[in-house]
């Protein structure tokens, strides 16, 4: 009986692999945490220029800019209509180990999720749906609430992180007992690899957590203070849209 031919692989079939990747691409832009990670890039790409000396007041350019990034920022904010359910259903279906992670996850599941619940009607305002005799009020309501919830979602994140340094260092014992013993541990070789992806992941979360918390200072703070510099800003918020970009690319 004739063999059937091998199908080629994606390194030698181009027209393969790049459908692949349009079709990740289609599975991220179908995402809405996708997008709005898309345009948050954009509006922090845009607030870095304009808060560096690359352009002058005097240029054409500039107004065009701020114009864009002003448009970018209230266009997100359509993005987190709803979005609150999803913490509601995080704390619904947590398990605690202990008093302090319900403490915790009560704490960044419930800020960010009145959070997303308060900027429903920033958004509302800032789109002249509803009088904005109170935004400056919910605005500031809305910082106070991100801004406890990431201290919430860092100390759930570092707790998980001392747990997952514990399953690996038993992990890299087991290892080490097997190769002495002469003993086969392909399945524990995988587990430490899945593991020590995890932990990367979870090591960007908590810097993604600490940039986005060093924002919602500056909202809490109104720009004053040395931590609220526009260019430091700007360079957080860039720096969080690429790890969850990273983070959601890499999920689909």
């Amino acid at each position: 009986m004739e063999a059937k031919a091998s199908p080629p692989s994606s390194s030698q079939n181009p027209i393969s692999k790049n459908r692949d990747f349009l079709l990740r691409l289609e599975a991220y832009l179908a995402r809405r945490d996708g997008v709005d990670k898309l345009l948050k890039i954009s509006r922090y790409a845009t607030k870095i220029i304009l808060a560096s000396s690359f352009l002058s007041d005097g240029q054409t350019i500039t107004p065009r800019l701020k114009s864009f990034e002003s448009s970018v920022g209230l266009s997100r904010k359509a993005f987190r209509l709803g979005k609150f359910v999803q913490d509601v259903n995080a704390l619904r279906s947590s398990c605690f180990s202990s008093h302090q992670d319900l403490i915790f996850s009560i704490i960044a599941y419930g800020g960010e999720g009145l959070y997303y619940f308060i900027e429903q009607f920033v958004w509302l305002a800032k789109a002249g749906l509803i009088d904005k005799k109170n935004l400056s009020r919910l605005q500031k309501m809305s910082a106070w609430l991100e801004f406890i919830g990431y201290i919430g979602s860092v100390s759930l994140k570092v707790r998980e992180l001392k747990r997952i340094n514990e399953d690996e260092a038993c992990l890299i014992s087991i290892v080490k007992i097997s190769g002495l013993r002469g003993i086969g541990c392909a399945e524990e070789l995988e587990k430490l690899r899945k593991l020590k992806e995890k932990k990367l992941l979870k090591r960007l979360s908590v810097v993604q957590d600490l940039a986005d918390s060093l924002m919602a200072l500056a909202d809490v703070r109104d720009g004053k203070g040395r931590l609220s510099a526009p260019l430091l800003i700007s360079s957080a918020g860039l720096l969080s849209a690429i790890i969850s970009t990273h983070k959601n690319w890499i999920s689909c």
